[in-house]
């Protein structure tokens, strides 16, 4: 259990985020973003004592406060949905429920590099005890406020994410936007929520003094730029996405990847990935953009 520094003062509003979802998922990183936030922090804490806690961040006039519960607790899954229940009716407190889960394929990579146990693996394996997990929170996972997948977030962007959830009023993540270049000879990526085949491009590939450059390159760009299609193409989706962007911020997603696919991954998809990420600046409010390069190192 950590606490961390709790504020006095007069009466206010209390924020009280509770923090769940699969193991491995991130709930130990995202706790410390919130502690480096100033939230009062406590990890693990038994469901029966959440109301207490409750009560006294409001008695105390604890203005943010932030807990970890999951499925170590013996009680959890049954005795958890009253409880929160039970802090929505509270006058005062402001509760939110944050899920946080991951795809099967991270939460096993995840759990390889730290050779801990899963909670629900018993005698079988990490993929057996994640599907148990994932059924068994099934019914949490519909109650909450906000639910992020963290496949894709490094610690430092997760700490973001909690940022920005931290200073909105609304208390809504902002969009996180990937565009993410890739090669269709290496797969096409499972995560794509748009996909934006560029292979009708001209292919530097071809270019003899341009093969072993990448899409970042000057040569490279101003070569596709000299295209009349390349120019249209990054008008015409740049002006699709300033459209989508808001949509979606509105319907409540918070990640959304856009996948720009070539042969190999190395110049046409990457070249135009940037010059998306570089059209949508200034981003759409409440929208970050980021470009990663899947296959930029493929050969």
């Amino acid at each position: 259990m950590s606490k961390r520094g709790i504020p006095s003062g007069r009466r206010a509003l209390s924020k009280f985020v509770v923090l769940t979802g699969l193991s491995g998922s991130g709930k130990s990183q995202a706790i410390r973003a919130l502690e480096d936030l100033g939230f009062f922090c406590v990890d693990n804490l038994p469901i029966a004592l959440i109301p207490t806690l409750a009560q006294l961040s409001l008695r105390e006039g604890i203005s943010r406060v932030a807990l970890v519960v999951d499925i170590r607790e013996g009680s959890f899954l049954s005795d958890f949905p009253k409880v929160f229940r039970r802090l929505r009716a509270m006058k005062g407190l402001e509760p939110k429920l944050i899920f946080l889960e991951a795809r099967n394929e991270t939460l096993v990579r995840r759990f390889s590099e730290t050779r801990r146990p899963h909670p629900l693996g018993g005698g079988g394996s990490v993929s057996e005890g994640i599907k148990r997990e994932r059924t068994r929170l099934s019914a949490i996972r519909k109650m909450a406020d906000e639910i992020i997948d963290t496949s894709q977030l490094t610690v430092h962007e997760l700490r973001q994410t909690f940022m920005s959830i931290s200073r909105h009023k609304t208390g809504r993540a902002r969009l996180v936007v990937t565009l993410l270049s890739f090669g269709f000879k290496h797969g096409v990526p499972v995560d794509a929520d748009l996909l934006f085949d560029v292979r009708f491009l001209p292919n530097p590939h071809f270019v003899t003094t341009l093969r072993r450059r990448t899409g970042r390159d000057r040569a490279v760009v101003q070569y596709m730029l000299r295209h009349p299609a390349t120019r249209e193409f990054l008008v015409k989706t740049s002006d699709l996405l300033r459209f989508l962007l808001p949509l979606y911020l509105q319907e409540g997603k918070s990640y959304l990847t856009i996948a720009v696919g070539c042969t190999g991954g190395r110049h046409r998809s990457v070249m135009i990935a940037e010059a998306l990420r570089r059209g949508l600046i200034p981003a759409p409010a409440g929208v970050t953009v980021r470009a990663k390069h899947r296959d930029i190192l493929q050969e």
